[in-house]
């Protein structure tokens, strides 16, 4: 696969973050549980942090962030929207939550194989490990919930 320019790789990366970051709002608002609603606010405040310090690193290139396009040949599978007349019971939304994370997770790392540039590579390979912290705190909740809260 051609490697993509590094601006394009952090472009993307913070369209993921912004896509995240409306995901877990509408979750938030969709559920009644104060404490699963206070993960999926505290969700989507990190993505907003994350979405931060790439646009940094963009700007630290002198460029500006354009988080409108997908790179050329890169497949963007974001789903940030949850229709509001899908039924959803709290196990569902967790469920889809850790697939969400896991997507991001391994968007992360192929991205950072596909960059020769280190420092865009530790950012990217940051990003992936923060996204697994994510999915494990969802594995926790739905822990939780498992017995019986």
């Amino acid at each position: 696969m051609a490697e993509f320019i590094n601006d394009e790789i952090l472009e993307m990366a913070v369209a993921r973050e912004v896509d995240a970051n409306r995901f877990y709002l509408a979750l938030a608002e969709r559920v009644e549980n104060p404490r699963i609603r206070k993960v999926f606010k505290e969700l989507a405040a990190e993505e907003l942090e994350h979405k931060a310090k790439i646009e940094l690193e963009i700007m630290k290139t002198g460029r500006v962030v354009n988080t409108d396009k997908t790179p050329a040949g890169l497949q963007d599978d974001r789903a940030d929207y949850v229709p509001p007349e899908i039924e959803m019971d709290y196990k569902d939304i967790l469920l889809m939550g850790i697939q969400k994370e896991d997507a991001s997770f391994r968007l992360y790392v192929d991205l950072a194989g596909m960059t020769s540039d280190t420092h865009s590579k530790e950012i990217l390979l940051a990003l992936a490990q923060e996204e697994a912290g994510h999915k494990l705190r969802f594995r926790t909740v739905l822990d939780y919930l498992s017995m019986g809260a």
